[in-house]
């Protein structure tokens, strides 16, 4: 893909690194002329230490014909209108990093593809990690609903079942879905007679998230209040 990456900062940088291992051509536009120098210098593409407001900026990077423009600047205003710019230009994808969740439906307004404030989201998985250590991985999907992986002990109550026999036995309510089950670095696409077995890492869609009620279903007991 060609890709116009505006911004060499935290977040800019390791998107650059990504995409460029990824053999895409890419442009970075980065405003600060030391964060500008240290990307030329650690990276194979193309960065031009300019405004990427200004639209000769992003004709210059060639947004005619680029695939994506990705504004991850820490200032939502020039994101704004980095994308407004980029939309004008007929760029087919644009992307961008929203700080102030306020901002969130101008964003979407402009037809672009919104990462909420990356600093808060990690902030948020590792207080999860802390406070649910048994959970893996997850995913917020919309206000309550999430996505979470979690490992089967051996006491839990639905090792050795089948799903058919944990749903039958109540284990599983309404909402809740299993997706997949990694055992033996193999994924295993979930069947009414799929066995779980001790050790699975399995993959959970749960409506309400994953609440206690859920995670003592797969052995891992935590407070309830």
């Amino acid at each position: 893909m060609y890709l116009i990456i505006v911004g060499a900062g935290d977040i800019g940088s390791q998107l650059i690194s990504i995409a460029t291992q990824n053999s895409n051509d890419v442009v970075v536009i980065e405003k600060n002329k030391e964060r500008a120098e240290r990307a030329s210098m650690e990276f194979d593409c193309l960065v031009l230490h300019d405004d990427a407001t200004v639209l000769d900026t992003l004709e210059e990077a060639g947004a005619d014909r680029a695939d994506a423009l990705i504004s991850t600047t820490d200032q939502d205003a020039t994101n704004i209108m980095v994308c407004l710019l980029g939309q004008e230009m007929e760029v087919p994808s644009l992307i961008s990093v929203v700080h102030n969740p306020e901002h969130m439906n101008i964003f979407r307004q402009i037809g672009v593809n919104v990462i909420e404030n990356p600093q808060r989201l990690i902030a948020e998985y590792l207080y999860r990690a802390v406070k649910r250590p048994s959970i893996k991985d997850y995913m917020k999907v919309g206000e309550e609903a999430e996505v979470f992986e979690i490992t089967a002990d051996s006491y839990a109550p639905v090792s050795g079942l089948t799903l058919s026999e944990a749903a039958s036995e109540g284990l599983f309510g309404d909402g809740i879905l299993v997706v997949a089950i990694e055992r033996d670095d193999e994924v295993i696409t979930p069947r009414g007679n799929t066995r779980i077995e001790s050790g699975d890492l399995i993959t959970i869609f749960s409506e309400n998230g994953a609440t206690p009620e859920v995670t003592d279903v797969f052995g891992h007991y935590e407070n309830h209040d």
